[in-house]
């Protein structure tokens, strides 16, 4: 199937061509993107229900490295070389029950064999309750795996004990004890994070969205977080995914869905010392994955948004859109894909995968049970 979507810029019109890698994924809680096998070239890397799998590209053959991690289900998975080998590093988070806000939770840390198509060895790690995401961060002292669980310890209606940020350095091995040192413990309901460059420094900041707002966490030169408001107070509704990219003349966007699961895209544009914030999109139902990447080769970033559940229209999707000015005043949207029973979108990440300049959108299904590639077939000539 492909998709040929209609915006008039020189290089040419968005063109996707949909791959269904796996039509038999049971939830897909969260997808990562990594060289597992070190033969330069990106896999896929799946935390499905009940397993922990890795698809190796090109043909997208599937392993799976780990069942069963816990009895409740796998929820979140990040994929990294962190010991510069050239080969992938996976971490697991799992024991996922949102309504057990002291006992539930696990985070994993999976040991690969000589053959890493085998099955894993999982590490058992310490953990708050309700771990919900993982993101391998780089800082001033190297690379650690961030874990941002969905509630504080204790909380009801995500009210109480603040979440805990944590980030794990790994030791030289990784079943000794892992020094962990949590960085924020303020904010109530973090449902998504991202790290990204913000600055000219080398590390890693870390984008949040919660309950209270969107913030940024930033180290100082002593290695310690300082958290920095950018869209709080007012109408603020919470949000539940934040990701940030540029615009047309380097200016700098958060996109955002509110409230907590909700139908709203937003962005705020900064604008000196404040941020503007435009509504681009209430036709989704359950927005639950975001990514920013420049996908058409404009020398600036779009923004790819998926939803779970079927809107006024009855599709569920994902949909692509395109800033036309350096103020993030007037988008275009497209459709990636929308369909009643297409890509009921849990988790999305961008990445080249044919390593042909331009980037491919790999996304998992929800109610529809699938892992899809959209090849990026957009012209660059």
């Amino acid at each position: 199937m492909i998709a040929a979507l209609a915006l008039a810029v020189a290089l040419g019109p968005p063109v996707f061509e949909v791959q269904d890698v796996d039509a038999r994924v049971a939830i897909g809680y969260g997808v990562a993107v990594a060289d597992v096998d070190g033969d330069g070239m990106d896999d896929l890397v799946l935390a499905d229900k009940d397993v922990i799998a890795w698809y190796r590209n090109p043909g997208f053959e599937k392993h799976v490295i780990a069942r069963k991690l816990t009895e409740l289900d796998h929820v979140c998975v990040d994929a990294r070389d962190v010991d510069g080998d050239g080969k992938a590093e996976i971490a697991a988070g799992a024991g996922w029950n949102p309504s057990d806000t002291t006992g539930s939770g696990a985070v994993r840390w999976l040991v690969a064999p000589a053959d890493r198509a085998a099955a894993w060895e999982p590490v058992v790690l310490p953990h708050e309750p309700t771990v919900h995401r993982m993101r391998f961060v780089r800082d001033a002292r190297g690379m650690a795996l961030l874990v941002a669980p969905l509630h504080g310890r204790g909380n009801v209606d995500a009210a109480g004990a603040g979440v805990k940020l944590e980030l794990y350095r790994k030791p030289a091995d990784p079943r000794a004890p892992w020094a962990i040192e949590t960085i924020d413990d303020s904010l109530h309901a973090t449902h998504n994070v991202d790290p990204s460059n913000w600055d000219a420094d080398p590390e890693d900041e870390i984008l949040v969205a919660s309950k209270e707002g969107l913030f940024l966490l930033d180290a100082g030169a002593d290695g310690r977080f300082a958290r920095r408001p950018l869209v709080t107070g007012g109408d603020f509704p919470g949000a539940s995914e934040a990701r940030a990219g540029k615009l047309p003349g380097g200016g700098r966007f958060v996109a955002s869905v509110e409230p907590f699961h909700g139908n709203r895209l937003m962005v705020a544009v900064e604008d000196g010392a404040a941020w503007r914030r435009k509504l681009l999109d209430e036709d989704l139902k359950e927005g639950h994955a975001l990514a920013c990447g420049d996908l058409l080769g404009l020398g600036h970033d779009q923004l790819v948004a998926g939803w779970r559940q079927k809107n006024a229209a009855g599709n569920v999707g994902v949909r692509l859109y395109v800033p036309r000015d350096a103020k993030g005043e007037t988008w275009d949207r497209f459709a990636i894909d929308e369909a009643p029973a297409g890509m009921a979108c849990e988790d999305l990440k961008l990445a080249d995968l044919d390593r042909d300049g331009r980037l491919d959108v790999i996304a998992s299904g929800r109610a529809t049970g699938n892992l899809r590639v959209y090849w990026n077939r957009t012209r660059r000539d």
